[in-house]
């Protein structure tokens, strides 16, 4: 009977273990989207993202109004294309708050305010999503990533085909220097190694910002599950919420 429990969660963890593979080459996909974009829609984007760190909310005359006179709307499903993006690429709510009016609020599902990360160029779409997927990596790694790691991942997404506007000339130093600069990475050497290795974990602000659990449930939105269909992640996402509430009640 023990062998066959035994036998029961090693099949178990094997498939949650494939499951999260297969879970980050959608999210490797993912953040490769807004390069097939049309231009115009990658404008509409950056002005939500930015209407988000001003709390504002914004009309479908402004948005259409972005795209130009010659944008077709009819034709092409502007606002399924712009909430889809504006959810899974940067953890975003684009919810309608007056149907008379036609405006849109602008919520956040991550909590990650990307202050200091916006510019009027495509490359801040990169960075942006670039932040997410390498948080993700981070917690389905347990909570710790081999620079080796991010490495490849950069490797795999430089084979993809790409918009030029779109790329960050130098991701590596995006990376270690101004998401840590920024405080949500934390970029250390591993204790004890010679020669010298390096990992990267969550810096203080992503700590700030978004939950174990918010991330997981972004993952999960992506490849059209539920954060439970990752057991081991969901334990700790849970564990980590638990911990919270307690502090909370034990401070009050």
């Amino acid at each position: 009977m023990a062998s066959s429990q035994e036998s029961q969660f090693s099949d178990s963890s094997s498939r949650e273990e494939e499951d999260i593979c297969n879970a980050l080459d959608v999210l490797g996909i993912q953040f490769l989207s807004h390069v097939f974009l049309d231009d115009s829609i990658a404008t509409v984007l950056i002005l939500l993202l930015q209407k988000y760190q001003t709390q504002e909310a914004i009309t479908k005359a402004e948005m259409l109004h972005t795209l130009g006179p010659d944008y077709d709307s009819e034709q092409i499903p502007l606002f399924k294309i712009v909430c889809e993006n504006m959810c899974l690429s940067f953890g975003i709510d684009m919810r309608e708050v007056d149907p008379m009016s036609h405006t849109y609020a602008l919520l956040p599902l991550l909590g990650l305010t990307y202050n200091g990360m916006l510019s009027d160029n495509y490359q801040c779409l990169s960075k942006i999503d670039l932040l997410i997927v390498i948080l993700t990596i981070i917690l389905v790694k347990g909570n710790c990533v081999s620079e080796d790691d991010i490495k490849e991942f950069l490797r795999k997404r430089e084979m993809l085909p790409q918009k030029d506007h779109f790329v960050l000339k130098d991701p590596w130093k995006f990376i270690t220097e101004e998401l840590v600069q920024q405080g949500y990475l934390e970029y250390r050497q591993v204790a004890n190694s010679d020669p010298a290795h390096y990992e990267f974990l969550w810096g203080p602000r992503a700590h700030a910002e978004t939950t174990k659990m918010k991330v997981l449930e972004h993952l999960a939105k992506l490849n059209c599950s539920e954060p439970s269909s990752y057991p081991r992640l969901y334990a700790d996402a849970l564990g980590q919420e638990q911990e919270a509430a307690h502090a909370s009640d034990t401070g009050q």
